[in-house]
């Protein structure tokens, strides 16, 4: 693939070429190239607010130009948490990174300018050529997260806040965006809880859990977790849910889009640690479901299975009992049932032993993990 650069005024020939799979991957242009042309052209001049070309570049990035984007962002005070699908560079003469960004689905991060260039319209460069991008590729809307101090910035190139903590902001280009999603969801008075749930699949662990929550509300709602990345497509799962919850007649089912427990909606990359990027994760979920979902749709309890297995769960359950409260949101931690999880039942699934989950999922889970085998056979 060839891209033809931004010339100079009265240069007709310099162009950069790039190659690899998905498009632009690495240049292969000699900059001696870039900065003749530049030194004579009839007008060099560059604007302060645009001092130079940002191109973007699809991934993986090259060996030496992925290690170069690592450093800079370490520089930067940043990680590289290696999930972007395209990173958008701002190059000097020298081909040195002076300012970059990334989008990795509908989210944009990681960016960071050069300290000689902060102020002087970089950072709104990058950002808007990941905006065309995503536009191009179709992604409709986006999400950023970033550092607190940065709130203003982003909010001066059209992104609105959703939620705030000590550590992160989550804001998304939309305004309206969020109270779109609350106002599409069915809302009940009385006394409400809320389960959120992955389901990858739905056992009969996550029905009993159902069914004790259902029990003990005049209104359950069940939020089947939209993000990608498990066994199971956001579409099975929230069909496992659906059906296997049929029989609960104040149940209310609602598709969390990527608002809820979604670890691409809420990047950590400004967070050197990274385990304690997990906790800033955690904490912009809870807040966001504490401060706005809960109070919409009058939630007043929100229930949770044992988690004996996963860590991370386990603090993130952790971390529920201590913020919830304080918004008045009781948390119901109930026991696990005895040797069943989803992660046994994906291990099976995976050996090809799909006779075995039967006693653990309810038939209509069965259902769908026998196609599942049926198509990966």
């Amino acid at each position: 693939m060839i891209r033809i650069s931004r010339l100079p005024s009265g240069c007709r020939f310099c162009y950069t070429v790039f190659w690899g799979k998905r498009g632009a991957k690495s240049a292969g242009f000699v900059p001696f190239f870039r900065r003749f042309c530049r030194k004579n052209a009839p007008d060099r001049r560059r604007e302060k607010e645009n001092p130079m070309d940002v191109t973007l570049f699809y991934t993986p990035l090259s060996g030496s130009l992925n290690e170069r984007y690592k450093n800079f962002l370490c520089s930067a005070g940043l990680r590289d948490e290696g999930d972007a699908d395209v990173v958008a560079l701002m190059l000097d003469d020298d081909f040195q990174i002076a300012a970059c960004g990334a989008r990795a689905g509908h989210t944009l991060k990681q960016f960071a300018v050069s300290p000689d260039l902060e102020g002087g319209g970089a950072c709104a460069s990058v950002l808007s050529e990941l905006m065309n991008e995503a536009s191009r590729s179709g992604v409709n809307r986006l999400f950023l997260c970033t550092k607190p101090q940065n709130l203003a910035m982003f909010a001066s190139m059209g992104f609105y806040p959703l939620v705030q903590t000590p550590d992160a902001v989550l804001m998304e280009d939309r305004k309206g965006g969020f109270e779109s999603f609350l106002a599409s969801i069915p809302h009940r008075e009385g006394n409400c809880g809320a389960i959120v749930l992955n389901g990858d699949p739905f056992t009969r662990g996550h029905l009993h859990l159902t069914e004790y929550a259902a029990a003990r509300c005049d209104a359950l709602y069940l939020f089947s977790v939209s993000e990608e990345g498990s066994l199971f497509s956001p579409d099975e799962r929230f069909e496992m849910l659906e059906r296997g919850t049929a029989h609960l007649k104040n149940r209310i089912l609602c598709k969390s889009d990527a608002y809820l427990v979604s670890r691409a909606t809420f990047p950590a990359y400004f967070i050197r640690d990274e385990r304690h990027a997990e906790g800033v994760r955690s904490d912009l979920d809870v807040e966001l479901f504490r401060s706005r979902i809960a109070p919409a749709l009058h939630i007043t309890t929100r229930f949770v299975g044992e988690e004996p297995y996963s860590l991370t769960t386990r603090a993130y359950n952790e971390r529920m009992k201590e913020l919830l409260p304080e918004r008045g949101i009781e948390l119901i931690e109930i026991p696990r049932l005895d040797g069943i999880s989803a992660s046994r039942v994906r291990a099976l699934i995976k050996e090809g032993r799909i006779e075995e989950t039967k006693d653990l999922v309810p038939e209509t889970t069965y259902d769908v993990i026998s196609r599942y085998a049926q198509r990966h056979a």
